[in-house]
């Protein structure tokens, strides 16, 4: 059975004393045999009756969390959105505003990556909605105390969608510091007001990072993550520990969602597929690190958004869900996909592996689905159709690019040189 969507159904206003918007939890009823869709199951180098019995354990665990999964709240929302004019955060940020919903945005709009590019999707978002009752946007950095408590104080925001993070796996190993200050630090200051706010639902965005050099088939959330591999990793972990804490103190409910490698339009540009698909379309050496034999779950961003909401709407006391595809793409096809959609022939400069990356990532997703419904949709090849579409269709044609570097350090990351107005609708 196809799980229908997670839009949840607003009233046109808020209303006084509406108790649709409250705390209580709701069961949702198993599925008839008839009309269930099985999960996945994960066993991929089992034979014989070993392999049975894992799928039926497997099979058990995943009924009985079925039978507890919550329904979607449904009614209007106020919805605050921080990193809210980055890649993740303002695609969510649409689609809130496209059901209807309220959005607070605040974002420091760090240079990380061009700043133009923020401003872009920002600009798209106010086309979206005019109206500045339902989208407020804020400048400021999250950790900044005088400023997210007047914040708060304002817009009195009952959902909180924290997006805002310092990025980037190899260039928190250059500036660690940056990381402690935007990931920890800023995330232990919202959930402390979210606590004193009386915030229904808490989502953060966590990162399959936190998995380190895994050497199981399927990631799963269930694994010691002990041993993270790179600060941003440990920022990440440090992050899921702080928010089962804030949890436990204050019975503020905390989801945390592990993303495995997002990708596809407005993508970020520090990203692989990004940079690929630019460089290959401009006849512009790559670097590939390694031997092309390491993988990734590269999930597209309509089915990452699809989850968040997914985990907007259901408040569940405290749980980390893994958000990916479910399966892993090698950098050797990886970078064959992006040829055959581009319709050139990538120019490589192989080098080493890059410390702190992992080999292997890939997402098992079985918790997501029993309990959020989630299950992508986009297979990685349609994805990159899609960006390649988009870049070429849109990107290329209104976009002047100049060679050059991020102040992230990151070398393969290009600065904008102009965003017109086709790109800012």
């Amino acid at each position: 059975m196809k799980f229908p969507h997670s839009e949840s159904l607003p009233c046109l206003a808020t209303l006084e004393g509406d108790d649709s918007s409250n705390d209580e939890r709701h069961v949702v009823a198993p599925l008839s045999p008839e009309s269930a869709h099985p999960p996945p199951h994960h066993v991929t180098s089992c034979v014989g009756l070993n392999a049975i019995v894992d799928s039926d354990e497997e099979s058990s665990q995943s009924s009985a969390r079925r039978a507890n999964a919550l329904s979607p709240h449904l009614g209007f929302k106020k919805v605050l959105v921080t990193g809210g004019a980055g890649f993740v955060g303002s695609s969510t940020a649409a689609h809130l505003l496209a059901r209807g919903d309220a959005v607070v945005i605040v974002d420091e709009m760090n240079d990380y990556y061009d700043v133009r590019i923020k401003e872009a999707n920002l600009r798209r978002l106010r086309g979206m909605c005019p109206d500045k009752r339902r989208l407020t946007i804020y400048k400021g950095d999250i950790c900044n105390e005088d400023f997210m408590l007047a914040l708060f104080e304002k817009e009195r925001p009952q959902w909180v969608c924290h997006m805002a993070a310092r990025a980037g796996v190899r260039p928190s190993i250059q500036d660690p510091y940056v990381y402690i200050h935007s990931n920890i630090r800023g995330t232990t200051h919202l959930m402390e007001l979210s606590h004193k706010f009386g915030v229904k639902n808490f989502v953060f965005a966590s990162s399959s990072s936190v998995y380190g050099g895994s050497k199981n088939t399927f990631f799963s959330e269930d694994e010691n993550v002990d041993n993270p591999v790179s600060p941003y990793a440990a920022s990440k972990k440090a992050c899921e520990l702080l928010a089962y804490t804030y949890h436990h103190l204050y019975q503020l409910n905390v989801t945390g969602l592990r993303f495995f490698t997002v990708y596809g339009p407005r993508g970020r540009p520090d990203m692989a597929p990004f940079k690929f698909i630019d460089r290959v379309s401009r006849g512009i050496e790559i670097q590939q690190f390694g031997d092309g034999s390491s993988s990734r779950d590269y999930t597209y961003i309509e089915d990452i958004v699809d989850g968040v909401v997914r985990a907007i709407d259901r408040p569940y006391p405290y749980e980390v869900f893994n958000l990916g595809k479910g399966d892993g793409t090698s950098l050797k096809e990886f970078i064959s996909i992006v040829e055959k959609h581009v319709g050139c022939k990538a120019i490589k400069n192989i080098l080493p592996d890059q410390p702190g990356d992992v080999p292997y990532t890939c997402a098992d997703v079985s918790k997501a689905y029993d309990l959020l419904g989630y299950q992508a949709t986009v297979p990685f090849e349609e994805g990159i159709r899609r960006t390649v579409q988009w870049y070429q269709n849109e990107y290329a044609k209104n976009i002047c690019i100049e060679p050059g570097t991020q102040t992230s350090g990151m070398a393969s990351a290009l600065s904008y040189a102009e965003i017109t107005r086709a790109v800012r609708a």
